[in-house]
């Protein structure tokens, strides 16, 4: 039991990661029905952003007097990086997509690969080929508690803890807002939104801009927990949090915060049962039988009339 207690909170970390993602991809694709293929990267990018204003904040604030706690460096760290990575958002659905919004779906799908393209190789072109490493214990040092045989960290605890208030916050504003109104009016009946007075173009740049600053805040807590970056890291974990939205249910928030902690779930129980190359090919095995028998995921509805060509 304290063995399958341990993987469980492993499991809920890790897919505390891939829910953060999969939001963004659920959020885009609830109003205008196409895949933002680029958000993986977007995440990249808000894990190198996180670092650089984590190094500029401990230049200016770590010593000194107006040094700042730790803590309080890293909240601030968390909170640019996600107002900087929502403006990355903002400019890629201006500038990448909404020149195809009335374009065939798949011309959007590959502009989105091609933007990823561009953040991948223009972090090679800047910062280089070597990794980097995020300067987490400089912010909170790494504590470990023994809980019942249960072995956890503070920052394990922390990034469960946000990651559930950013999914409540999130939920609060599309439940109780104007804004949250609109986008679900939106993900209901595109067509109609604009005949209503409702400014399309304003809600779909904010929506771009939520999810990618959920996609910062999920960088910032990968690079706490797994302090070594490179420009490929958001490759792997934004195709698997994709997966996780497509588990979830396309369109769904709820389905894909919970499609994300599901497959964190099934990853961590395969790699604790066999051994670690079969880790992939028996997890998403499982995902494709619960595809199988729910073929829309599992919160997600059949599309018809709605779907935009």
């Amino acid at each position: 039991m304290t063995q399958v207690a341990q993987q469980l909170l492993n499991a809920i970390q890790w897919g505390s990661f891939y829910a953060l993602i999969a939001l963004g991809y659920s959020m885009v694709y609830s109003i205008l029905m196409l895949f933002n293929f680029a958000h993986g990267d977007i995440f990249m990018t808000g894990s190198y952003i996180g670092l650089f204003v984590t190094l500029g904040l401990l230049g200016v604030f770590a010593s000194g007097a107006v040094a700042l706690p730790g803590w309080v460096i890293f909240i601030i760290t968390l909170l640019l990086t996600m107002l900087l990575t929502s403006f990355l958002g903002i400019l890629l659905e201006l500038v990448a997509y909404r020149p195809l919004r009335n374009a065939p779906r798949a011309s959007a799908a590959i502009t989105g690969l091609m933007v990823g393209i561009f953040l991948e190789t223009g972090n090679l072109a800047l910062l280089g080929a070597s990794r980097k490493t995020f300067p987490a214990d400089k912010l909170i040092k790494q504590t470990v508690y023994n809980i019942g045989g249960v072995y956890v960290t503070n920052i394990k605890l922390l990034t469960i803890a946000l990651s559930l208030l950013l999914m409540l916050l999130l939920h609060l504003l599309v439940q109780k807002t104007k804004l949250g109104m609109a986008m679900r009016a939106m993900s209901v009946d595109y067509a109609i939104v604009p005949l209503m007075g409702i400014p399309m173009n304003t809600v779909i740049s904010l929506t771009f801009a939520i999810g990618s600053a959920l996609a910062g805040a999920a960088g910032v807590l990968f690079a706490m927990g797994y302090p070594v970056l490179e420009p490929y890291m958001g490759m792997l974990i934004g195709w698997k949090a994709f997966v996780a939205a497509i588990l979830g249910g396309r369109g769904s928030i709820m389905g894909a915060a919970l499609g994300g902690y599901l497959l964190g779930f099934i990853e961590i129980i395969v790699a604790a049962v066999f051994v670690s190359t079969l880790k992939d090919p028996i997890a998403y095995g499982i995902v494709l039988l619960i595809l199988t028998f729910r073929p829309h995921g599992i919160f997600g509805e059949p599309y018809s009339a709605h779907l935009r060509i």
